[in-house]
């Protein structure tokens, strides 16, 4: 028998919970060193995990829907004089219970927590795991099928009540970690918002000016562009919101990576990241958001693309939000910026002394900080500044 090498998840991951989301190569299956052989998703982003080295991948330890703890052995591969296919199957076969049932004791953690959660037998569910293993999003399937088929309590007598139909829908890897995620902002940093108002006219004329220069060079010149833009000018201003809390000390940051909420519908959402933005041009950072939307939207992104954010933007405006507050921190940056939907506005404006109504294009910011790093004067000179780059650009 030869060698066994562990496939270990990898130490360092993006997002707050990995989770086992496709095996790519089967029991027995030969295997080169550097072949992608199994798939992880967190909140973040899908990455995949290659073989450590060739030869034949003997154990699948961890199934699909499985939490994959940083470190944790996925499976193992047996190096030198790899045994035959059949070999792996029949030791597989061969752990199941002598009566040819599986017992509870051989399904996996994600299977057994489902079971308890939803009241099933996990031996009365058709697997579609390797070797017609139950996985956990067979029980997702079968508890939400049962879920549909339940009628729905006939109405109290004589108006005493009605009880409403309704179904259940299990949630996504995604859409837990998520959550996790957002609860645990909120239980750490005491979340402050302050609001402003930002007219747009200036950055819509060099916009309308100049996307069609942008557009024949193969850039879509959006909004957000200028809100990243501008972002990175009042960091300038006030450093200390590109930061992190520490018990001991605030770290302050030297780039300023800004992050961008992308929607993924139903999915959720991911925050991929552009890099060093105050070193970057407004052509360069249109580039680099058009570049990390698309793939972000293929599901393409690298582990890269969503580390290392100092700062995020939720633009929550472009699905027509006025305001969203507060707009939750993304762990552990001290800031978040959020911007509502442009529309037309009446506002008043002072022309020679004199007060005139005027139409602009007008948007919600808001500022939502950790208040354990930043204080009002702060906040608010940075939204100053951040709104002063947007109404007085001139390119």
């Amino acid at each position: 028998m030869g060698q066994l090498i562990d496939v270990n998840a990898p130490l360092e991951q993006e997002g707050t919970r990995a989770v086992v989301r496709n095996w790519l190569k089967k029991l027995g299956e030969s295997v080169n060193s550097g072949d992608p052989l199994v798939e992880l998703e967190t909140d973040k982003v899908t990455q995949e995990v290659a073989a450590p080295a060739d030869g034949v991948l003997a154990e699948i330890l961890m199934e699909n829907g499985d939490s994959a703890t940083p470190g944790a052995i996925l499976g193992r591969i047996e190096g030198a004089e790899p045994r035959p296919r059949q070999a792996a199957v029949s030791a597989t076969a061969s752990t199941e219970t002598s009566s040819g049932t599986e017992d509870e004791r051989h399904f996996s953690p994600a299977v057994r927590h489902a079971a308890q959660t939803y009241g099933l037998d996990p031996t009365t569910i058709a697997g579609t795991g390797r070797d017609g293993r139950v996985t956990r999003a067979d029980m997702d399937r079968a508890f939400a099928a049962k879920s549909a088929r339940r009628t729905p309590e006939p109405a109290l007598p004589d108006g005493a009540g009605t009880t409403t139909p309704s179904r259940r829908v299990a949630h996504s890897d995604m859409r837990t970690a998520i959550a996790a995620h957002m609860q645990q902002s909120m239980a750490t940093a005491p979340h402050v918002t302050a609001v402003f108002e930002a007219d747009f006219s200036a950055v819509m004329r060099h916009r309308n000016e100049h996307k069609a220069r942008f557009a024949a060079e193969g850039v879509n010149l959006t909004y957000t562009a200028y809100v990243v833009s501008a972002s990175v000018a009042a960091m300038r201003a006030v450093p200390e919101v590109n930061s992190r809390w520490h018990d001991d000390a605030l770290e302050i940051f030297e780039d300023v990576n800004i992050g961008i909420g992308t929607a993924l519908g139903e999915k959720g959402l991911i925050v991929p990241v552009v890099h060093r933005a105050q070193h970057l041009s407004l052509s360069e950072i249109a580039g680099k958001l058009q570049d990390l939307t698309a793939r972000a939207r293929a599901n393409a992104l690298e582990p890269a693309d969503v580390k290392g954010g100092t700062f995020t933007i939720s633009n929550h405006g472009v699905s027509g939000s006025l305001l969203a507050a507060p707009v939750i921190i993304n762990q552990p940056q001290s800031a978040i910026l959020g911007v509502g939907k442009l529309e037309k506005r009446v506002v008043v404006r002072e022309v020679d002394g004199v007060d005139t109504i005027q139409i602009r294009p007008m948007a919600y910011v808001s500022l939502t900080i950790d208040h354990r790093s930043l204080d009002a004067h702060q906040t608010n000179s940075w939204l100053t500044h951040f709104v002063q780059a947007l109404e007085s650009w001139s390119g």
